[in-house]
C-alpha cells in the first residue's frame, strides 16, 4: 500500500507526481497487469528467456 502525505507548501501536481513515482517503484501496476490474465508455466518460461536474452544484448552494447 502506498501512502503519500502532502508536505507543507507542496502543490497538488507535485503530490500526484510523488504518488505516481511510488506506485511505479513499488511494482503494484506490474503485478496487476500480470494477474489480469492467467499465464501458463510455458509462457512464463518463454518470457523469462526473452528477458534474459534482452539483458545479455544490452550488456554487450554497454561493454562494446
Amino acid at each position: 500500500m502506498v501512502v503519500v502525505v502532502k508536505k507543507k507548501g507542496e502543490s497538488d501536481d507535485r503530490l500526484i507526481a510523488r504518488f505516481k513515482k511510488k506506485v511505479l517503484d513499488s511494482g503494484i501496476l506490474q503485478e496487476v497487469r500480470d494477474r489480469a490474465r492467467y499465464k501458463t508455466p510455458s509462457e512464463k518460461r518463454k518470457e523469462q528467456k526473452a528477458r534474459i536474452k534482452f539483458l545479455i544484448e544490452m550488456e554487450k552494447k554497454r561493454n562494446y
